[in-house]
């Protein structure tokens, strides 16, 4: 019988393939910045995408961690997609979900997750665009800015989450906005990832009830469970980084020559490739049971992804960056797979929640564990 850890490397095997011979030259003729629409409608017409919305955190764990290993490219392109529609398809009315999904699945229509600003990056609580209600109209119109956002401004809709009254958590509300409503605009961002990220500024722009995800008022929630469910994916796009860096450095250091024999034979490197592989091991362990907590309900999700994301993303830091020590001044050569990782790993520490986010997640998490542990006893 084959057991279900031999079917996920199975899994993860028949994807990496594709991506080798399918998405790796349309990612290698795409430019840097922009969307490329190639690439993203060879994912729907693989499935890929389909999976987004069909399949659980787990399933989702091992398509990014195998498009990662052999095309980071698609794997951002498919979590961009995912990121972006996810609100719809687990908020959206039955028009929305008609209307935007087919496309997003197929990959003609690209999505966008718009949450962060210029003044409220990891602390989402402080967003300031304002959606002030249209008097008799029973709408709104926003007005503000946001910043780093992916795919902007090349998305065909963005999820965007707005203050419609009170503060903090409280009044946000998340919208479902076409590209082309009039007064919103957006500017690219020239950034070390090779995605495309740019702001959008909001000139009075109208929705009305019909364009609301979920309920008015109720935005936050929508925004923090679409990131509880890609968070320990996002671990999973770090843990293919750092197969693919390890995978080169063990290839590296067994056939380089160096000091009379291999490199491998130096106590030094022998020692630094096992602690690069027991950090990738244990960072995919990591996201893998934060992925199985989400897809069984557990109470303790939130904690569980944090700390899945925290250790992934600082360990592939890690791992990328032994594995250029260990090539030496060839890993840092324009268009090696080292550069490429050593530039396309440092973003996943920040966003969907800072690496410090995370580590207040995790802290916050344990001392309300611990009350509700002692109040049941008590």
């Amino acid at each position: 019988m084959v057991v279900a850890e031999e079917v996920c490397a199975m899994a993860r095997s028949e994807v990496r393939t594709l991506a080798a011979e399918r998405l790796r030259p349309l990612a290698d003729k795409g430019e840097p910045g922009t969307v490329n629409r190639p690439l993203v409608a060879e994912l729907g017409q693989l499935g890929l995408l389909e999976r987004l919305f069909t399949t659980g955190a787990r399933d989702l764990c091992e398509l990014r961690e195998a498009l990662a290993y052999a095309c980071t490219e698609a794997e951002t392109a498919l979590a961009l997609q995912g990121l972006g529609a996810y609100p719809v398809h687990a908020y959206g009315s039955p028009a929305q979900r008609e209307r935007w999904l087919p496309g997003v699945r197929a990959g003609h229509t690209v999505a966008a997750f718009a949450l962060s600003e210029p003044g409220a990056g990891s602390d989402a609580a402080a967003l300031a665009l304002r959606a002030h209600p249209e008097q008799g109209a029973g709408g709104w119109r926003l007005t503000g800015e946001k910043c780093w956002i992916s795919n902007a401004p090349h998305a065909d809709f963005y999820t965007v989450f707005a203050r419609t009254g009170g503060v903090g958590a409280r009044g946000v509300t998340a919208f479902l906005v076409p590209a082309d409503r009039p007064g919103l605009t957006g500017e690219p961002l020239d950034m070390l990832s090779p995605h495309p990220i740019g702001t959008l500024t909001f000139d009075s722009v109208p929705v009305g009830p019909d364009d609301v995800l979920g309920d008015a008022g109720r935005g936050f929630r929508v925004a923090m469970e679409t990131l509880d469910r890609f968070r320990p994916s996002v671990g999973a796009f770090a843990v293919g980084m750092a197969q693919a860096a390890l995978d080169a450095t063990l290839d590296w250091t067994a056939r380089r020559d160096a000091f009379g024999g291999k490199l491998r034979d130096l106590q030094a490197v022998a020692h630094q490739v096992a602690e690069m592989s027991v950090r990738v091991e244990a960072a995919r362990l990591l996201v893998h049971a934060a992925a199985d907590a989400y897809d069984a309900g557990a109470a303790d999700v939130p904690r569980r992804v944090a700390m899945a994301k925290l250790f992934a993303t600082e360990a592939a830091q890690h791992v990328v960056d032994t594995a250029v020590q260990l090539h030496g001044a060839r890993a840092l050569r324009r268009g090696h797979l080292l550069e490429h990782l050593y530039r396309e790993v440092r973003a996943p520490r920040i966003y969907e929640g800072a690496s410090e986010v995370q580590r207040g997640i995790i802290a916050r998490e344990l001392y309300r564990e611990r009350e509700a542990s002692r109040g049941s006893a008590g």
